[in-house]
């Protein structure tokens, strides 16, 4: 048997603000609602099939947050199309996301690594990534205006 990650769990000072932000996102990165949410949680988790799931819970100690201290550093959204990457990051920007790197290739991280990092409401840096070539020619979705 091999493990995995069954889910994270993540504390916000503002569930209705990160509920309405992560609504919009997770459209574009695969993601569906799970289960119902209530005043003290929402979670999301991979569209029609297993995998981590991301549970997000009310703050009630607001310590601040940095991804530049012990903790959580960022999260990393894979997605299928470096057009989604594109998607991703004109939704943010249209939302005045603080955009930490444009989609641009790292070939640090592979040969076909594309990505976008951005910030949601609460400072914490969200990462939309493809590992796939190009897909310039995959049509007008393809368009990376």
């Amino acid at each position: 048997m091999t493990g995995s990650i069954d889910h994270i769990g993540i504390g916000v000072p503002d569930l209705v603000a990160a509920k309405q932000y992560y609504d919009g996102l997770v459209g574009i990165i695969g993601f569906r609602e799970w289960f119902p949410a209530d005043e003290n949680q929402f979670n999301y988790g991979p569209d029609g099939t297993p995998g981590t799931q991301m549970f997000f819970y009310r703050a009630d100690r607001s310590t601040g947050y940095s991804r530049h201290g012990i903790g959580l550093q960022h999260l990393a959204f894979t997605v299928p199309t470096r057009s989604l990457v594109h998607r991703a990051h004109r939704w943010a920007t249209e939302r005045g996301s603080e955009v930490v790197h444009p989609p641009r290739t790292f070939p640090e991280y592979g040969e076909h690594a594309y990505a976008t990092y951005f910030l949601d409401p609460h400072g914490i840096m969200l990462e939309v990534a493809c590992h796939a070539p190009d897909d310039a020619s995959a049509g007008p979705e393809a368009d990376p205006t």
